[in-house]
C-alpha cells in the first residue's frame, strides 16, 4: 500500500453485495483535502513520537461512520516491519498479535454462544439440570467436573459474568502454564492456584479466565475456539487476514518482526505449541486494515456497516461493553478524573468528556491499543512492534481523538517512560544480610502443585543439568560472585530461565527471564528480556533444623497482603506459591 515514504488511506465504502462485501477504495496522501480523520499534523507527531522513542514500527487504522452509515477509514503504517527491510516497510496490512485486545473476542464469541442456546442452535446440550445458558450460569454448573478454585463458595458461585469480568477472586498466575499445555490442564490445574480475594471483592486481572472462557467455547460449540471464532466474526467481518495461526501469519508474509522495549529483537513469541491456550487471553493474529472492520462493527451496535448482518447480537453488545466492575474508583493519571470500569473483554471510561471503550495488550515484542468512542462515532487501532510501549500506543490514541474530534491537543510526546530507561540488567539490590545458610544448601529441585518444578543451581554446582544453565547465563558476561545467586532453568509461557539474587537474609529477588545465548536475528550477541513488574518477584526461604525445606513465590505484594489479612496466616500459606524442596 506504499512504497516509500508515509502513505495513508482514505478508505470511503461505495458498494457491497449480500455475499460479501466489495470495497472501492480511494487512497490519498495526507495533505489531500477530502477530509481525512487525521492530518499530517498527526502524521508528524507519531512518526516524531516512534523515533524518540525507539519503536521500530506502528501501524494505525481509525474509522468513523458517514451518514449513510457506510465506514470511512484512515490507515497509515511508519517504521520497520522486518530486520531485513529499508527500515520504512510497514504497511497497514502488516500482522501484529493483538495481545490482550484479544480478549473482546473471546467475551463476545461466549456472548455469541449464550445467543445460540436461546436461540435454539446450540449443537452441544447443557448438563443435566442446567436448563439456560446465560452471563449469570455459574461456571460449576457447566464444567462440573473441571471447575475448581482453592475457595469452595467461590467454585460454587462464580458465574461467567464473573470470571470474564475479572472478579473471580483468583489474581495473575502467569508463570504457572507452559508451552503445550491445553486449556484443559489449565483449568484443572486452577485447583492448586491460590485465590486472594472473596468472589466480587476486588477486580484483578486474570488471563486464565479467558483461556477458560475459550475452553467452554470448544466444549459447547463442539469445534475449536479458534475456527468458531473465524467462523462467527473473522468471516462474516471480512478481517481475511486475522487469524490464530502463527504459521498462517507467517506463510502470509505479513508477519511483523518483533523488538524488545531495549531494540533487540526476538522471535514471534506465541508458538504453535501455544495457541490453543494463549488464543483466548492474547492470541489473535491481526492488522489494522483488518481490526478496522472490527471497530465498525462496534460503532454501529454489532451490525457490519458494509453487509448489513448482526454479526454481534444486541445484548451480548450491551453486556460486554457496559462497565459491570470498578477497576478504579478514583482519578488516575492515565485515564483521568472519571471512573475506570470493566464490561467483559472491553474497559470503559471517559477521556476529555468523551466515553471510551477499550482494551489495551502487551506480550514480548508487542504493544497494541483498541479504542472506540460509540457516542462520539470514532474507532482507532493502534500497534507496535515493541514491547512496554504502552504510554505510548496510549498517547497516540488520545493525539487521534484530540484531531478526529477537533478538540485541543493535550498530548506532549515523551522520549522515554520511566520503565523504559536503557540496559535490560535488573538494578542491583541492597545486600544488608547474609543467607542463613552456605549457598550450596539453597540449590536443588522445588515443586509446586500449581507450577513447574524449578531446580536451582549455585555457580559451584556440578551436575550436567547446571553446567548447562550456567553456561546460558554466563553467555552474558562473568557471573556475579559478590553477591549470592542461584540459577535455574524455567520454561513457561513467558520465560525460559529464572535468577535469584540475595537480597536480606533468606530472601532473594526472583527475575523470571527469557534468555537468548546466541542473540536473536542479525544480533548474536546473549541478551535477556523479561516484562517489568509481571517476571519480578521475591522468593523467601524456609528454614527447618538447619535444612531449606522450601519457599514462598511472592510475585503479586497486593494478593499476599490481602491473603495475610483475611487469614492472619503464615507466609508459608499467603504467598502466591509455596515449592517445596524435594
Amino acid at each position: 500500500m506504499r512504497s516509500a515514504g508515509l502513505i495513508a488511506s482514505l478508505v470511503l465504502v461505495a458498494a457491497a453485495t449480500i455475499a460479501g462485501a466489495t470495497q472501492v477504495s480511494l487512497r490519498v496522501t495526507p495533505s489531500a483535502s477530502d477530509n481525512p480523520i487525521l492530518s499530517p499534523t498527526f502524521h508528524s507527531f507519531v512518526d516524531e513520537l516512534r523515533k524518540n522513542t525507539s519503536i521500530p514500527g506502528i501501524s494505525i487504522g481509525a474509522v468513523r461512520l458517514g451518514k449513510d452509515k457506510k465506514p470511512q477509514v484512515y490507515l497509515a503504517s511508519w517504521g520497520r516491519n522486518t530486520e531485513d527491510g529499508d527500515a520504512d516497510d510497514l504497511t497497514p496490512d502488516t500482522l501484529f498479535c493483538l495481545a490482550s485486545c484479544s480478549k473482546a473476542f473471546t467475551a463476545t464469541s461466549v456472548g455469541l454462544l449464550i445467543d445460540d442456546f436461546a436461540h435454539g442452535r446450540n449443537v452441544t446440550p447443557l448438563p443435566t439440570g442446567v436448563t439456560r445458558l446465560d452471563w449469570d450460569t455459574k461456571v460449576a454448573a457447566i464444567l462440573p467436573e473441571q471447575w475448581q478454585l482453592d475457595d469452595p463458595w467461590t467454585t460454587r458461585l462464580a458465574s461467567l459474568r464473573d470470571v470474564l469480568g475479572h472478579v473471580s477472586g483468583l489474581p495473575r498466575h502467569d508463570y504457572s502454564y507452559v508451552p503445550g499445555d491445553t486449556t484443559t490442564d489449565v483449568v484443572l490445574r486452577m485447583k492448586h492456584l491460590r485465590t486472594a480475594y472473596e468472589l466480587r471483592e476486588k477486580w484483578s486481572y486474570n488471563n486464565q479466565m479467558y483461556m477458560l472462557g475459550a475452553h467452554i467455547i470448544a466444549k459447547y460449540a463442539n469445534q475449536s475456539y479458534a475456527a468458531f471464532v473465524t467462523e462467527r466474526l473473522f468471516n462474516l467481518l471480512n478481517m481475511s487476514s486475522s487469524t490464530y495461526a502463527p504459521s498462517e501469519a507467517q506463510a502470509s508474509g505479513k508477519l511483523t518482526h518483533t523488538w524488545t522495549k531495549h531494540g533487540r529483537r526476538i522471535p514471534f513469541w506465541f508458538t504453535e505449541d501455544m495457541t490453543e491456550i494463549s488464543a483466548g487471553a492474547g492470541g489473535v493474529i491481526s492488522s489494522a486494515e483488518d481490526m478496522v472492520k472490527w471497530l465498525s462493527a462496534w460503532l454501529n451496535e454489532g451490525v457490519d456497516p458494509i453487509s448489513g448482518d448482526k454479526v454481534i447480537p444486541h445484548g451480548v453488545y450491551e453486556a460486554v461493553t457496559t462497565a459491570q466492575h470498578v477497576i478504579s474508583g478514583h482519578p488516575t493519571p492515565t485515564y483521568g478524573a472519571g471512573i475506570l470500569g470493566y464490561g467483559m473483554g472491553w474497559m470503559r471510561w471517559t477521556y476529555r468528556d468523551i466515553e471510551v471503550v477499550s482494551h489495551n495488550g502487551a506480550i514480548p515484542g508487542f504493544s497494541t491499543l483498541v479504542a472506540f468512542s460509540p457516542s462520539s462515532n470514532l474507532g482507532v487501532v493502534v500497534l507496535a512492534n515493541a514491547d512496554e510501549k504502552a504510554g505510548h500506543t496510549l498517547e497516540i490514541m488520545k493525539r487521534a481523538f484530540d484531531e478526529a474530534l477537533d478538540l485541543p491537543s493535550s498530548s506532549i510526546s515523551q522520549s522515554q517512560t520511566a520503565n523504559e530507561q536503557p540496559g535490560d540488567k535488573p538494578a542491583q539490590p541492597t545486600r544488608e544480610s547474609t543467607p542463613s545458610l552456605d549457598l550450596e544448601a539453597y540449590a536443588g529441585t522445588y515443586t509446586s502443585p500449581g507450577y513447574a518444578t524449578l531446580t536451582l543451581c549455585s555457580p559451584l554446582s556440578t551436575s550436567h543439568y547446571c553446567a548447562g544453565v550456567l553456561s546460558d547465563f554466563s553467555s552474558l558476561g562473568p557471573l556475579d560472585v559478590d553477591t549470592p545467586q542461584l540459577y535455574g532453568a524455567y520454561l513457561t509461557l513467558f520465560s525460559t530461565h529464572a535468577r535469584l539474587r540475595h537480597h536480606s537474609d533468606d530472601t532473594f529477588n526472583i527475575w523470571l527471564t527469557a534468555l537468548f545465548p546466541h542473540g536473536y536475528g542479525k544480533n548474536t550477541t546473549a541478551f535477556e528480556t523479561y516484562e517489568t513488574g509481571e517476571g519480578e518477584g521475591q522468593v523467601v526461604f524456609s528454614i527447618k533444623e538447619g535444612k531449606v525445606v522450601g519457599f514462598s513465590l511472592i510475585a503479586d505484594k497486593a494478593a499476599v497482603a490481602a491473603r495475610q489479612r483475611r487469614t492472619q496466616g503464615p507466609l508459608e500459606k499467603t504467598a502466591d506459591a509455596w515449592f517445596t524442596k524435594v
